[in-house]
């Protein structure tokens, strides 16, 4: 949801801070629908990033010749020249009544004397700062789907991050499908299956699931599905490589609590509990095996092997023998 601090709706500067492109977008139209509302007669000028021109600084602090009022939008204003960014400190120092100025700002070091004046001048502030912690894609989902009047329980918004992964215009956009599909009701794990029946299942992601879990035959017929629907060769070993990987690292973290792990290792705490699930049934010398096998898979699938589909077939096959391997302490027969 997007929130804004400092002054009021009706505030002649707005800044957007941050370089989330979804959440930027969605600043920038809430402003100019705010602004439209107010009078639909609005005039608008738009300057993408490198556009904004000496003349337009000139009409930002003239008075309009025909009362109505403006909304000027300059982005990328970290990447603004001295000159204009010196205009524009100097025109936020006295800012029009009837202009809306909206500047965006990346948040980067550069130029951030803009949004330095810009916050001094009473702003309202709209953070849009990229998303990249897991527990904030989580929230973010979770938000979403209330904005759009639906509800969400956690492990649903683990099925489609698993699924959908991190871009926020795409789970922007499933969310949107997945509530109007359940028509306001609660969106649980069978409802994102459902909805990713045709993708998620057939997903290279699935595939290391069934594969890591010992599956072989699953993992073979998921993978056929993920090829046949288009689904890159390198998507598949790389997701295959990448659960490999977590499971190594949670195993070699040792005993502990999700939430600790999560922390320690910088992982979503239900991938950590997945890893810790999937570690019971793997040894050492089998997980070493099985990465070595994704590391060839990973060079065949990008041109060391004549043939991608028989690279990752072999791999799955290597990965389903070595996680068959008995546990060390199983074979010296003590307790696994």
């Amino acid at each position: 949801m997007l929130t804004g601090v400092a002054a009021s709706a009706s505030a002649p500067l707005v800044l957007v801070t941050g370089d989330e492109d979804l959440l930027v977008a969605r600043a920038v139209r809430e402003v100019l629908e705010g602004a439209r509302r107010r009078d639909p007669e609005v005039e608008v000028v738009d300057r993408a990033p490198g556009e904004l021109s000496e003349a337009d600084l000139v009409d930002l602090g003239a008075t309009s010749m025909f009362g109505g009022g403006r909304v000027v939008i300059v982005r990328g204003a970290q990447d603004l020249g001295e000159e204009l960014r010196d205009g524009l400190l100097a025109y936020i120092s006295h800012p029009l009544d009837d202009v809306l100025l909206v500047l965006v700002h990346s948040g980067a070091v550069k130029n951030r004397k803009l949004a330095d004046a810009m916050k001094s001048a009473g702003a309202r502030v709209v953070p849009a700062a990229r998303i990249t912690r897991p527990r904030d894609r989580h929230d973010f989902v979770v938000a979403e789907v209330r904005r759009l009047g639906g509800r969400i329980s956690d492990g649903a918004v683990r099925a489609l991050l698993d699924a959908v992964g991190g871009d926020l215009r795409e789970l922007a956009a499933v969310c949107d499908q997945l509530v109007a599909d359940t028509e306001g009701g609660l969106l649980d794990e069978a409802a994102v299956a459902r909805f990713h029946r045709g993708r998620a299942e057939a997903s290279g992601f699935a595939v290391a699931d069934a594969i890591i879990a010992g599956d072989l035959p699953q993992g073979l017929t998921l993978l056929r599905q993920a090829t046949e629907g288009g689904t890159a060769a390198v998507l598949i070993s790389s997701a295959v490589a990448g659960g490999l990987r977590d499971l190594a690292r949670v195993a070699a973290a040792g005993p502990g609590s999700k939430w600790d792990l999560a922390r320690s290792l910088g992982m979503p705490d239900w991938k950590v509990e997945k890893a810790q699930r999937s570690a019971r049934g793997w040894s050492d010398t089998g997980l070493s095996l099985a990465l070595r096998a994704a590391a060839a898979a990973d060079a065949g699938v990008k041109g060391a092997s004549v043939d991608a589909g028989y690279a990752l077939e072999k791999l799955l096959r290597e990965v389903a023998m070595a996680r068959s391997l008995p546990r060390e302490r199983e074979r010296r027969g003590g307790r696994g």
